[in-house]
């Protein structure tokens, strides 16, 4: 693994605009870059990245299966006593899920390490699914790689087929935050593939969402929302004042109720519980275990915090870095620290992507920071060898 500089493409901001990549520029920051890649060997995204991460999802359902039917398991995970049927039925009934990706520590040596799942609401996947691709063929084109040059990406191929997994009967609602270009961005993206897949589809706002008089989930027309891709998280659904036609309607939703569990950081101390010593896992507590205390080099983590919001960062038992947000009062876990690649650029975080069950994707961003956060740009791969 390395990182390159590239020429940038001259028109790559007019392309970006041209296919709705509006925020390729986030808080007046620079997001897409252009003129840089990480280079990988073949071997390397087999054997480190690809492989992994599917034995890794595959540990994630089996540790689903368990924390469902335990009560005491979800209370850990912060998910309200009044959603817990909800959670379990969700799981027992096989609500189909649509995608998720690992946010994965590597730095060239030894394995990766899992730093958390984006299961429920992971962004960056039209980056990685169709403008990074259309960036390497760009790339090609011009002469500045090699024609044999590959990238790991079947994102948008996947996407398309597990969206033809679902049934065509009625119309498939996608729905976000339409405040944020990148989510509305994102879900627009999901949309057309499901298109691409024969659905017929709506776009709303998530704020749109009603109830009629029957309970059922409504759209601005008073059509009922039969099926709903949300790019809104579980616990603020659990919050919303539809949250009470859950209990009878939370298969309307992907994804699905049960992936809660997966999307929380207390994930991570229940994964080392089930596998201690995996290799592609840390050591992960939750904040109150004793265990916890014999770590020096760590990361504290809110079970819910988004964006890197309220994460600490600890060498030799002394902080080094911290942020601040929202999050922290659902309660935390202890994680190992793991060293990310770095560069004059900056710390790199590997995104490695879930389609359906199968792994087939990479994105990678970078942060000037060791904690990842909004201000993070994303980068393209290739693969040579």
């Amino acid at each position: 693994m390395k990182r390159l500089c590239m020429p940038a493409r001259p028109d790559w901001r007019e392309k970006a605009n041209a296919v709705g990549f509006g925020f390729h520029e986030m808080y007046g920051e620079p997001y897409w870059v252009d003129d840089a890649a990480y280079c990988f060997e073949l071997a390397e995204i087999e054997d480190q990245i690809e492989g992994p991460s599917q034995e890794l999802h595959a540990m994630c359902l089996d540790l689903v299966a368990e924390v469902v039917r335990s009560e005491q398991a979800l209370d850990r995970l912060a998910i309200p006593r009044a959603f817990h049927d909800v959670v379990r039925r969700s799981w027992e009934r096989a609500d189909r899920h649509l995608y998720g990706r690992f946010d994965l520590a590597y730095d060239g040596n030894g394995p990766a390490k899992l730093l958390e799942y984006n299961a429920d609401t992971p962004t960056s996947v039209f980056e990685t699914a169709y403008f990074q691709f259309n960036w390497l063929t760009d790339q090609i084109a011009a002469g500045n790689l090699a024609p044999d040059t590959d990238q790991f990406n079947s994102v948008q191929e996947s996407l398309i087929e597990a969206f033809a997994q679902f049934s065509r009967d009625r119309i498939f609602h996608f729905a976000a935050i339409t405040d944020s270009s990148e989510d509305q961005g994102t879900a627009a993206y999901l949309m057309d593939c499901a298109i691409q897949a024969g659905h017929r589809a709506q776009f709303l706002d998530i704020r749109d969402i009603g109830v009629d008089d029957q309970g059922r989930y409504t759209d601005l027309q008073n059509r009922v929302i039969d099926r709903c891709f949300k790019l809104y998280p579980w616990e603020f659904m659990f919050q919303e004042t539809y949250a009470a036609q859950l209990t009878d309607h939370s298969g309307v939703f992907v994804e699905p109720a049960w992936k809660s569990i997966l999307s929380n950081k207390g994930l991570l101390p229940l994964l080392w519980q089930r596998y201690p010593g995996h290799p592609n896992l840390l050591p992960s507590f939750f904040a109150d275990d004793p265990a916890a205390a014999d770590l020096q080099d760590y990361v504290v983590k809110p079970l819910l915090s988004r964006e890197g919001e309220n994460v600490r960062l600890v060498r030799a038992d002394q902080e080094i870095l911290s942020t601040p947000g929202d999050y922290g009062a659902e309660g935390s876990v202890v994680q190992a620290y793991a060293p990310l690649f770095q560069s004059d650029a900056g710390y790199a975080v590997l995104g490695s992507w879930i389609i359906g069950d199968r792994a087939c994707g990479l994105g990678i961003r970078e942060d000037r920071s060791q904690i990842t956060a909004n201000l993070s740009r994303y980068v393209p791969h290739i693969i040579r060898g």
